[in-house]
């Protein structure tokens, strides 16, 4: 998961993605200081792994 935290005119915003370029695209469109983050769950490799 990837969440973009926008800080904007005394407020915080949040947004998910799932994807990373559908991130780095919406966050060229946004405005205010930025951070995006790349969220990694520890359960994440134990699901791909059952998946497969």
């Amino acid at each position: 998961m990837w969440v973009i935290t926008v800080f904007a005119n005394e407020t915080i915003k949040m947004f998910e993605y799932e994807d990373e370029l559908e991130a780095k695209k919406s966050i060229e469109n946004m405005r205010g200081r930025k951070i995006l983050s790349h969220v990694v769950y520890f359960n994440d490799q134990l699901v791909e792994a059952v998946i497969q």
